[in-house]
């Protein structure tokens, strides 16, 4: 079982910048790794980025590649996506969800069976 908090969102102009935080507990959290979507008001969920164990391996969606990193400190069990160049449409609900090894098909949200209540991102034009 793991239990994941994501915190951090907010409202931030275009071009701006925030760093949301996923902080996972439970017995094998620290065993999981994480991915991070998102879901826009009217869309579906979508990938944004994943992260592996270790924290060596990341993916992200075409959309946010060169704008938003994953990383993560395994000694607090928190996983971090920094969101730089922010665009209006990367206005969402974002969540972080937890799945066992291994690092493959991490863009696959029906693989992931633990999920946080979510961190809304807003971004003004």
């Amino acid at each position: 079982q793991v239990q994941l908090v994501e915190s951090g969102g907010g409202l931030v102009q275009a071009g701006g910048s925030l760093r949301l935080s996923c902080a996972a507990s439970g017995r094998t959290a620290s065993t999981a790794f994480i991915g991070w979507f998102r879901q826009a008001p009217g869309k579906e969920r979508e990938f944004v980025a994943a992260i592996s164990t270790s924290g060596r391996n990341t993916g992200y969606a075409d959309s946010v590649k060169g704008r938003f990193t994953t990383s993560r400190d395994n000694a607090k069990n928190t996983v971090y996506l920094q969101m730089n160049s922010l665009k209006p449409e990367d206005t969402a609900l974002y969540y972080c969800a937890a799945r066992n090894p291994p690092f493959t098909a991490y863009e696959n949200q029906i693989r992931y069976p633990y999920w946080g209540q979510g961190t809304q991102v807003t971004v003004s034009s």
